[in-house]
């Protein structure tokens, strides 16, 4: 069994690592957030120690390792901003590290967390749970069997409304965030980079605060992606429905759905590093690559 400890227990992504933890087989013993609203620990680990700073967290890994107890793993579901940090202070630690995508949030920052990672001896893995949705597997599976004879037009569309607090939040900061690429299309981008390797050539054609889209071309491939949070925006069968997300992946006129089976791709992201099969920063890299350059990229005129 591992000793696990999570930083930012109080988030919305946590309870999905939480559940990973403990259908894995494994213990969470110290978890770590600056608000105090976690009595979701109750739900899955209530013997779990509970800090408020990271030098209280520091101060109760130093006394566990003095007493014999061996601790495995961080794990980040902190806001964007503080993946850095977070990852530097695990692997100071002595931890292999377990962070929420995006990892960092440009590539000054994942070359800093790469070097550390070389010298710290452990390992960064990162949340890429859609690669393991049996939709998407049998589309790479197709795309690789394919892909020097056929052409692909893709048409990606994410639109999750967001309410008035977004903007007044840390997600609504592109600098603490790194915007809606980063926020909602990232995990999207990177199957794309998945599917069809290296981008060739990037377009920006709008960009708002609440809304933005472009065009990816690569070797076999052309994407149009749109990404937005504009409530607005969404189809009207989806608002009749009462629903606030729509999402279509189209490859070649074909939907891929991956709306269900999804629940359980974290736990299965566990299995699979804790096997020593997960993905780490040399992975994610194109993708923390192309959300940086759409944030810096002129708007095509």
């Amino acid at each position: 069994m591992k000793n696990f400890i999570l930083i930012g227990v109080g988030g919305y992504i946590a309870p999905k690592h939480l559940r990973a933890i403990k259908e894995t087989g494994h213990q969470l013993i110290a978890a770590m957030d600056v608000h105090d609203a976690v009595g979701i620990l109750d739900s899955y680990f209530p013997n779990a120690r509970f800090f408020k700073s990271l030098s209280q967290l520091k101060h109760f890994i130093d006394r566990e390792k003095s007493t014999g107890t061996e601790i495995h793993y961080l794990v980040i579901c902190s806001p964007n901003h503080f993946h850095e940090e977070h990852i530097l202070f695990g692997l100071k630690a002595g931890l292999d590290v377990i962070c929420e995508k995006p990892v960092a949030l440009n590539n000054e920052s994942l070359n800093k967390i790469q070097k550390a990672e070389q010298q710290s001896e452990k390992k960064v893995s990162t949340i890429m749970q859609l690669r393991w949705h049996p939709a998407v597997r049998s589309v790479k599976k197709n795309i690789e069997q394919n892909s020097i004879t056929t052409k692909y037009n893709v048409e990606v569309k994410y639109i999750t409304a967001r309410g008035r607090w977004y903007h007044n939040s840390w997600k609504g900061d592109d600098k603490k965030s790194g915007g809606i690429a980063t926020n909602i299309g990232i995990h999207l981008f990177d199957l794309l980079i998945w599917f069809f390797g290296d981008v060739i050539e990037q377009q920006i054609e709008c960009s708002y605060k609440e809304k933005i889209s472009g065009k990816l071309v690569f070797r076999n491939a052309t994407v149009n992606w749109l990404l937005c949070i504009d409530e607005n925006e969404l189809p009207d069968n989806i608002k009749k429905q009462g629903k606030r997300v729509y999402r279509s992946f189209l490859i070649n006129g074909e939907e891929i759905d991956f709306s269900e089976g999804a629940m359980d791709l974290h736990t299965e992201s566990y299995r699979e590093i804790l096997s020593g099969n997960g993905f780490g920063l040399a992975v994610t890299k194109p993708s923390v690559q192309i959300v940086e350059s759409i944030r810096t990229q002129p708007i095509l005129q």
